[in-house]
C-alpha cells in the first residue's frame, strides 16, 4: 500500500505542497479556519535540518508522497524552517528526549496506519541513538494519535503567531 523511506532534499516541493493540505483538511473541527490558516503560514513546514541529519521519513504511495514525519536530537520542538533559530543544539540522550516532529499525512491517506508506520520507525531510531525519553509538541487533531503511541500530555500551550492570532498545542511526553 506505501513504503516508508528517509526524504532527500529532492523531496522538499512534494513536502511543501502536503503540509498544507494536510494541516487544513485534519484540522477542521479542532482549529477555526483563521488558526489553521495562521499556523499554515507561521508554524507547519519542513524542517530542512531533519531532512540533512537524515530524521525525516516520508511515505509513498502510487508513485506521490503521501505523509512524513520524524525525529530529531537536535533542541527545536516544532515548528518548520520559517520559525527556527539559527542554532540549533544537539540533544543528550542521557538527560534529554529525542523531538517527535512534523508528522503530516494527505488528507486521502489519513487513518490507514502510515503515521503510525513512521512513528513506529521514528521510535526506534531514537532508542537506537540512545535516547531514553521522547517529546513533541502535539496539534490537537494530533493528540490521540500520540496518545495511542504512549505519549502524555502536559498543559496546553497558546502559542500566538505574528498575525497575533492564538493556536492551541499540547506539549506531549514518554519514556522508551
Amino acid at each position: 500500500m506505501f513504503t516508508l523511506r528517509l526524504a532527500t532534499p529532492a523531496d522538499l516541493p512534494a513536502i511543501r505542497e502536503l503540509i498544507p493540505l494536510s494541516a487544513e483538511a485534519l484540522s477542521a473541527g479542532f482549529y477555526t479556519p483563521e488558526q489553521a490558516s495562521s499556523a499554515i503560514r507561521y508554524v507547519f513546514g519542513p524542517d530542512t535540518q531533519l531532512i540533512a541529519d537524515g530524521t525525516y521519513f516520508v511515505a509513498e504511495a502510487q508513485g506521490e508522497i503521501v505523509a512524513c514525519g520524524g525525529w530529531s536530537w537536535r533542541r527545536t520542538l516544532y515548528g518548520g524552517d520559517q520559525m527556527k533559530a539559527a542554532d540549533d543544539p544537539p540533544l543528550d540522550p542521557a538527560r534529554e528526549a529525542a523531538r517527535i516532529r512534523a508528522f503530516f499525512v494527505h488528507p486521502a491517506w489519513a487513518r490507514r496506519g502510515i503515521a503510525s508506520a513512521i512513528m513506529k520507525a521514528c521510535v526506534d531510531a531514537a532508542s537506537a541513538a540512545g535516547f531514553r525519553r521522547l517529546a513533541l509538541m502535539s496539534t490537537l487533531p494530533g493528540e490521540p494519535l500520540y496518545r495511542a503511541f504512549g505519549f502524555v500530555a502536559g498543559e496546553r500551550i497558546i502559542d500566538t503567531l505574528p498575525d497575533g492570532v492564538g493556536v492551541p498545542f499540547v506539549p506531549m511526553e514518554r519514556e522508551l
